[in-house]
């Protein structure tokens, strides 16, 4: 699970501030995919980063996990805020952001190793990332390098990646927008899927409503704000 509690976040602006995010509240619960959409400079980007700690905000909470192992991120050291990110939070940016040298499963091998706070076995990671790999429809894929890759497959291994230390948050930020209709249907689909099949907590930026069909819950943001009439269940 993950709750944004009362967030607010804002930006020197000249000798003002401007507020990116107010007062929202927003909560994704596991198993489900929540979408967020709202016009151009609304905040979208300022909540999914806010949600991934990369910026604290100026107050709220980030409430993450469940029962007892809930934890505010936002009250979070940066060196604590960043094992947290690695061991609980997936992110998916809205460009692959893969290495050029490196196959897609050394992208996901090199960082099985970054997080592996725990020492798992190496033969347990690279098991890991050949079931990530299939999960996402590329083993047939694996050995091949981003420029052999088509921009789908390539989104393909970036949400490969951003599962590897099997999160309790994914978020995932315009994951279609270089994506033809066909192909970000399919991106859509795949990441709903992993989200139900994984019990996942998945907040994702959109501003293609297309797909709306793979999202579970939709909210709209406009200056900053989550519109009064915004939530609405998309699947029963």
């Amino acid at each position: 699970m993950i709750q944004l509690q009362n967030v607010t976040l804002t930006f020197p602006d000249g000798e003002n501030r401007i507020t990116a995010v107010d007062r929202v509240t927003l909560r994704g619960e596991n198993g489900t995919l929540t979408g967020i959409t709202g016009p151009s400079g609304s905040g979208k980007s300022s909540i999914l980063a806010v949600a991934a700690t990369l910026i604290r905000p100026d107050s709220g909470g980030v409430l993450i996990g469940h029962g007892a192992n809930i934890i505010d991120a936002a009250q979070l050291s940066k060196k604590d805020a960043t094992q947290l990110r690695r061991e609980c939070i997936g992110i998916v940016f809205q460009q692959s952001n893969l290495l050029p040298a490196l196959t897609a499963r050394e992208q996901l091998q090199v960082m099985a190793r970054l997080g592996n706070t725990t020492r798992t076995r190496q033969a347990e990671l690279d098991g890991r990332v050949a079931e990530l790999l299939d999960a996402v429809g590329l083993t047939a894929h694996a050995n091949k390098r981003p420029h052999q890759l088509s921009g789908g497959q390539r989104q393909r291994v970036a949400i490969a990646r951003g599962l590897i230390h099997r999160p309790e948050v994914l978020l995932v930020d315009e994951p279609t927008s270089a994506l033809d209709q066909e192909r970000g249907a399919e991106i859509m689909q795949l990441i709903a899927r992993l989200t139900h099949e994984r019990d996942i907590a998945t907040l994702l930026v959109t501003h293609d409503l297309v797909h709306r069909d793979s999202i579970d819950t939709l909210v709209t943001v406009v200056d900053g704000r989550l519109s009064d009439s915004s939530l609405t269940q998309i699947q029963s």
